[in-house]
């Protein structure tokens, strides 16, 4: 309404799990122990990508890519839910909030974008295997690395500008992150013009690429499943074994909070959700990749081997 008073609040309360007191300390040592192995797993998956000349690949291009994401996907909330969690004063100021938000926001789409991208290199590299030093040239996979990238920064930055244009009518954000979604319900009214972008990105980055992955993984199975040795068989089922996986467990945290019906206790299920795609998700991602290929596993023992060697020569 013209003249109305708005409260700019340039701090909030995160109310996370403080509602149960006897389950923060748990929290805390669980999330702190997944957080220490996504650092230590992903930046061990980006090491060997850089350093093995056996994995400069397109498949471990986007992987370092993945591995990336995931390591500032969490670092941009896990930290402040890590001090939280032990403090009685659960805040965070105007500027941090908007930050993190952009910041969880870009990572997730980015990543939506780079899953469907590894599904269609895995289709190529095993319906198309003559071919795909040629279609998946370096310049190619740059470009398709890049486009990811730019397409998830830009939805999330026009997600969280208008999020924060939109007045609110408290500064108590019912979770342990600034959360689009939890910030949103503080609102002072309903935005028809912010539904619609969060539908319309929403769409664009979680069916929209499911679809792309489940067409990819239909010719790569119907191909798999002609192959007459049975050790290309299991080579090909390991490799895309472990993208699966990890697809699987995206976009099921994804779909369950950001296109299902809300309800009076949908808050408390999305934080235990956020919880698990925020810390288990990437920490998951470098493990699944680790067992599951022995490529990985390999240049983890060459890595290991100079780094023992190292002090003795």
């Amino acid at each position: 309404m013209p003249g109305e008073n708005v409260t700019v609040w340039t701090l909030f309360f995160l109310e996370g799990f403080s509602q149960y007191p006897r389950l923060e300390i748990v929290l805390f040592v669980f999330s702190l122990v997944m957080y220490l192995v996504t650092i230590l797993g992903n930046s061990t998956l980006i090491l060997i990508t850089v350093l093995d000349s056996c994995l400069q690949t397109p498949m471990y291009l986007f992987l370092g890519n993945l591995s990336f994401m995931d390591i500032c996907y969490t670092s941009a909330s896990i930290p402040t839910l890590l001090v939280n969690l032990l403090s009685s004063k659960k805040t965070i100021i105007f500027s941090g909030c908007a930050v993190q938000m952009y910041l969880s926001l870009s990572m997730g789409s980015t990543e939506c974008i780079l899953l469907a991208v590894m599904a269609y290199d895995r289709y190529v590299a095993i319906c198309n295997p003559l071919r795909y030093p040629i279609i998946m040239n370096r310049q190619l996979c740059v470009q398709m690395a890049t486009i990811s990238w730019v397409t998830g920064c830009l939805t999330a930055l026009l997600e969280t500008s208008f999020a924060l244009q939109i007045p609110l009518c408290g500064n108590v954000i019912n979770h342990f992150t600034c959360e689009i979604l939890a910030v949103l319900k503080l609102a002072c009214m309903s935005s028809l013009l912010m539904d619609m972008v969060m539908l319309v990105v929403s769409i664009l980055l979680l069916p929209i690429p499911m679809l792309l992955i489940c067409i990819s993984y239909g010719f790569i199975l119907s191909t798999i499943l002609r192959i007459s040795s049975t050790e290309g068989r299991n080579k090909a089922f390991s490799t895309c074994g472990a993208h699966l996986t990890v697809v699987i467990l995206y976009y099921g945290a994804a779909l369950s909070m950001y296109l299902k019906p809300s309800s009076s206790n949908s808050q408390e299920i999305d934080k235990i959700i956020s919880l698990l795609y925020g810390v288990l998700t990437p920490m998951l991602n470098p493990i699944i990749y680790s067992l599951r290929n022995k490529e990985v596993k390999d240049a983890v023992k060459k890595l290991l081997g100079k780094v023992l060697l190292a002090p003795s020569m």
